[in-house]
């Protein structure tokens, strides 16, 4: 069996084939993908796997995304590290879901569901994934790994992110900060855009979190917040009209 791993987390990757090794040791992983961009070419130019391992939050956004790319005629077995979507329609949609951290335990049952399946449930499963899109909810926690742990995080309490040197910050209302590894760009995808806003390179910012704005020069907003911050919060000239209709939205 050829296996794709599409996962923008080297050690999710590294433990999922560490795991799909012990379950079965003639899976053959054809290659990991860790963005939409790179798995939708990936899928049109190699022979296609028997099954696909997909993480639903990519370095560049939502996995929903590959399917309005290209065509996906290869049955998917759900991962991610959220609970915001319905589990349910995963579970009537895909092969299945698991969720992070994942267990030999869940890759097996994942597995051994695949091969107990027959030509008509296969294509009746690969015919359900064009129609499988994300509920229009929002997570209200965040699960923040903080060495062997998950430390559950709830957004409201979220004043920004804040990202450098390839690496991302969570900036909470009492001042701590916490590592998170993911870029702003698959943080945006997650939370609600009415709560949070893309500010620039650097930051994502709390709506409620916000206590002035600043008419800067050359029509730029500098953005001050309830704590601080480790460096200023520009908005710019273009996206300024946008930002102030945020705001009051």
């Amino acid at each position: 069996m050829k296996v794709l791993i599409v996962e923008d987390e080297t050690s999710a990757y590294i433990n999922l084939r560490k795991i799909l090794e012990e379950v079965d040791s003639t899976i053959e992983v054809s290659e990991n993908t860790e963005s939409v961009k790179q798995t939708v070419k990936w899928l049109e130019k190699n022979v296609s796997p028997d099954l696909i391992f997909m993480d639903i939050h990519l370095s560049d956004g939502s996995a929903f995304n590959i399917f309005n790319l290209t065509t996906v005629d290869v049955p998917i077995v759900f991962t991610t590290a959220y609970d915001e979507y319905a589990i349910e329609a995963f579970k009537v949609n895909s092969i299945d879901y698991l969720m992070k951290p994942i267990e030999k335990t869940e890759v097996k049952r994942a597995i051994d569901k695949y091969r107990k399946l027959n030509e008509p449930d296969l294509e009746k499963y690969i015919r359900q994934l064009s129609q499988l899109v994300p509920i229009g909810r929002y997570p209200e926690k965040l699960l923040i790994p903080l060495n062997d742990k998950l430390i559950p995080t709830t957004l409201s309490q979220v004043v920004c992110f804040y990202t450098t040197d390839n690496s991302t910050q969570i900036i909470l209302l009492d001042g701590q900060k916490l590592s998170y590894n993911r870029s702003l760009d698959s943080i945006v995808s997650v939370v609600n855009p009415s709560l949070f806003f893309r500010a620039n390179k650097q930051f994502v910012i709390a709506k409620s979190h916000i206590s002035d704005i600043t008419i800067w020069f050359d029509n730029r907003l500098l953005v001050s917040l309830l704590v601080e911050t480790p460096e200023r919060i520009y908005i710019s000239k273009n996206k300024a009209a946008l930002f102030k209709q945020w705001m009051i939205s």
